[in-house]
């Protein structure tokens, strides 16, 4: 058997790297600033075990300058340096990572605040870079600054100088087809995206005149203690990183250390749109260094609906950076957030009642979302998710119901018999759910509320794009709970006055002058001897015709049913009325009833018209 080593050459690997390591080439500036962050981490966990000795007043930071007559961009950083060795051995051997080797080399140092682990950072360079230069001066005594350079082919460039101070320099020489990074406005809008948290400060044309601010903030409000954070740093913290002027409603600071660490802060923004659902923008760091928005590994999908910030040194991430690894911490992070958002949620609504009633409308869509994509965060919040009623109050379902939560919470005591406990003999009897009556649209709908409230009854508003899914959930969660029934599809049943049998002579008056088969005419006798007469839907055959349409499955109308109310005097009379007089009473108390049911398409608004015109003809004469 023969054995031999592996050869990989740079020309085969180096256009590897340049095309497929990163996902964005914006993303090499974040690269070469992270190394000079680690240099700089090094360094002082080298003066902190006394094998360093710090200049008294030095400022650790990186700089960054453009020069657009020698087409370069320059990184520069006062960190721990490179001897020529280590350049030979972190830079011309790919994939060989500097940090890893200087925590195993310093492993009591600890390696928190060290970003790099793969060694291909510097590399990202020349993804916009034709040829790239390293100056660079170790930290050691009598040691010479190095100077390096290659165009990433084949061969490279090393030798030696007297002089320079301690730390590296990455000059890039810029492509010509990547002239973007040679603009200033350009190197600080990456700076700002992928650098805003990283612990030591970040300079672009730095002038030394005393009047240089740094782009970054060294210390993001979400790594201080929830405790020692103001209302107003909150404030401001959400309005500088998200460019969101409208304050936020509330947020949840994330602070654990155990059994992962993790910070952070997810703020409830303000809806702007009360139709559709807003993608928020939730910023995953690693060590403050910015890794990517809306990691779905990390951030629950319904939790992207929120703006937030959430640093993990504990993530396992890829060698780009761009994207997790497959991890069981990873989820364990995720339910992590989920529980600390639905505690902050029951908290409110616990602690803070009038305050949750207040946001509700700028909460409801993003937590009725969450409980259709997470069962988890369903089950925790699903007893305080409230609705307004026809009376503009705020209400659970079992307040709704006039049960208390505890009551509708508890276990049977012990002692008695559970569910699926039977006598011998005995039949489980079926639970018959509780039917809540609800309105979609309050001004559409206003006649049918009317009646509601005269007749002392209640309904809820379900007003929103996602309440028609969101109340079929609720349907199949708990199905021997609750039902759900439209106050235009059962209101006879709910308003049904004295009995009274069905009149067929009447029935057929008004089969005959709607002339639609599509209408089914019943009588019946309504609490409200006002109104001549309803109109009722089935509530699933509705639903169902509903969600064909929003599929574009479904054409027309479905059936209808016409309640005309026995009890109204109008309708007491048509019996003697003459037979055209029948007919115009008739198609006119069903276009009233039709108005409130729904919008008159063109021409039923035409024939609503004509017959308001031929009335007050009629009483005009």
């Amino acid at each position: 058997m023969k054995q031999g080593n592996i050869q990989i050459s740079s020309e085969n690997m180096m256009p590897i790297i340049k095309k497929w390591l990163y996902s964005d080439k914006d993303i090499f500036l974040r690269e070469i600033v992270a190394n000079g962050i680690d240099a700089i981490t090094k360094f002082k966990k080298l003066v902190t075990m006394g094998e360093a000795t710090e200049t008294e007043g030095e400022e650790y930071c990186i700089k960054i300058s453009v020069d657009k007559d020698a087409g370069t961009l320059t990184v520069a950083d006062n960190g721990i340096g490179m001897t020529e060795e280590e350049v030979e051995k972190y830079i011309t051997q790919i994939a060989f990572s500097g940090a890893s080797d200087f925590l195993a080399k310093y492993e009591k140092a600890g390696g928190d605040g060290i970003i790099g682990h793969f060694g291909l950072g510097f590399y990202s360079a020349y993804m916009v870079s034709e040829l790239v230069e390293i100056e660079t001066k170790s930290y050691k005594a009598d040691t010479p600054m190095v100077k390096w350079k290659s165009d990433g082919n084949s061969t490279y460039e090393i030798d030696t100088c007297e002089g320079g101070e301690r730390g590296t320099k990455i000059i890039m020489h810029i492509a010509k087809d990547e002239s973007e990074f040679l603009s200033e406005s350009k190197i600080r809008e990456l700076v700002r995206k992928y650098c805003s948290f990283m612990p030591y400060n970040i300079y672009v044309d730095y002038k030394g005149d005393g009047k240089d601010k740094p782009l970054n903030t060294t210390l993001p409000l979400y790594a201080k203690a929830p405790k020692d954070c103001t209302e107003e740093e909150y404030k401001n913290f959400y309005t500088d990183t998200f460019m969101d002027y409208e304050a936020p409603i509330f947020w949840v600071h994330l602070d654990m250390d155990y059994p992962f660490r993790l910070k952070g802060i997810l703020y409830f923004p303000k809806v702007k749109n009360k139709v559709e659902l807003e993608r928020g923008k939730v910023k995953l760091y690693c060590n403050q260094v910015f890794i990517a928005d809306n990691i779905k590994e990390v951030i629950p999908e319904f939790l992207m609906l929120l703006n937030g910030v959430i640093d993990c040194p504990d993530i396992p991430l890829n060698v780009s950076r761009s994207f997790l690894q497959n991890d069981r911490q990873v989820q364990r992070i995720s339910k992590y957030i989920t529980k600390k958002v639905a505690d902050k949620l029951v908290a409110l609504f616990k602690n803070e009642r009038q305050k949750f009633e207040e946001c509700w409308s700028d909460l409801a869509n993003f937590v009725k979302f969450g409980c259709i994509k997470d069962a988890e965060f369903y089950d925790k919040v699903k007893d305080i998710i409230i609705w307004k009623d026809i009376n503009d109050k705020y209400q659970t379902l079992n307040e709704f119901l006039g049960k208390s939560e505890e009551s509708a919470e508890a276990a049977q005591p012990e002692g008695e018999k559970k569910d699926g406990d039977k006598k011998d003999g005995e039949e489980e009897k079926a639970k018959t759910p509780d039917t809540i009556y609800y309105a979609t649209d309050v001004k559409q709908q206003a006649q049918y509320i009317s009646m509601f409230k005269e007749a002392g009854l209640n309904a809820i508003t379900c007003d929103t794009f996602i309440d028609p899914h969101f109340i079929s959930f609720i349907e199949y969660k708990a199905p021997d709970k609750y039902k759900f029934t439209r106050i235009d599809s059962d209101i006879a049943g709910a308003l049904k006055g004295d009995d009274s049998a069905e009149d067929s002579v009447i029935c057929e008056i008004f089969k005959n002058a709607i002339g639609d088969d599509k209408v089914t005419v019943k009588t019946q006798q309504l609490k409200n001897a006002d109104v001549p007469a309803i109109i009722n839907v089935d509530e699933y055959m509705r639903r169902y015709s509903e969600m064909g349409q929003f599929y574009g499955m479904s054409e027309g109308e479905i059936g209808k049913v016409l309640i005309v109310n026995t009890g109204n005097s109008v309708i007491a009379k048509i019996k003697d009325l003459r037979e055209d007089k029948q007919k115009f009473v008739a198609e006119y108390v069903y276009l009233l009833a039709l108005s409130s049911f729904r919008k008159l398409t063109s021409e039923e608004v035409q024939k609503f018209a004509a017959a308001n015109l031929k009335l007050l003809e009629a009483y005009s004469a």
